[in-house]
């Protein structure tokens, strides 16, 4: 007979792919910025993405990814330690989403391309506010706080183009003990009908 996981050995499995995937898709994005477009005043990241994406399928466990997409950001950039703090801290602004997801219920945000976009908007737009006054916190003049905002429209639109495409996907853009109960039913009401 098979064996099967647990609940907790599927979702670590799933958090550190989705991890993986961040890691390799901001590095990539991060290193392209430093060295072939250092001049530019905007910039892409996928940290908001994969974020909303883990804090619709897990909840808070979105934190592990919000914090990872500071630390690599900062890492491939050569941040100082204020920046590691800044870009940590103020990413996990970005988990106020969840009020979206329990306001809603993961079922229905999910079903509604408005509001999947509009929570995607969320989690990135908390993400720079909350960098924006952590970077006040250590002295960082209001003007230049706001460059948080301002130099990340891309990643908006990146963030709402990943968040239209996964919804539309099996599985990806849902409750995961949600989605594990679906198919497990599925899977009951196959057999039952043979």
């Amino acid at each position: 007979m098979k064996e099967q996981r647990t609940v907790g050995q599927y979702r670590a499995i799933d958090l550190s792919l989705f991890a993986l995937m961040l890691i390799l898709s901001e590095t990539v994005i991060v290193s392209a910025a430093v060295k072939w477009f250092p001049n530019e005043p905007y910039t892409v990241s996928a940290v908001a993405a994969v974020t909303a994406i883990v804090l619709m399928r897990w909840g808070l466990w979105a934190a592990l990814h919000a914090v990872l997409g500071g630390i690599v950001f900062c890492l491939v950039s050569h941040g100082t330690l204020a920046q590691f703090a800044i870009y940590c801290i103020g990413n996990l602004f970005g988990l106020t989403g969840l009020a979206w997801i329990r306001a809603l219920g993961a079922e229905r945000l999910r079903e509604d391309s408005f509001k999947s976009l509009a929570y995607g908007f969320t989690v990135l737009l908390c993400m720079q506010l909350g960098r924006g006054l952590v970077s006040l916190l250590f002295g960082t003049k209001p003007a230049v706080a706001a460059g948080f905002v301002t130099t990340d429209v891309i990643s908006c639109l990146f963030t709402l183009l990943i968040i239209w495409i996964v919804r539309r996907l099996d599985g990806v853009f849902e409750d995961q003990i949600h989605y594990l109960r679906r198919v497990n039913k599925e899977r009951e009401e196959e057999k039952g009908g043979f």
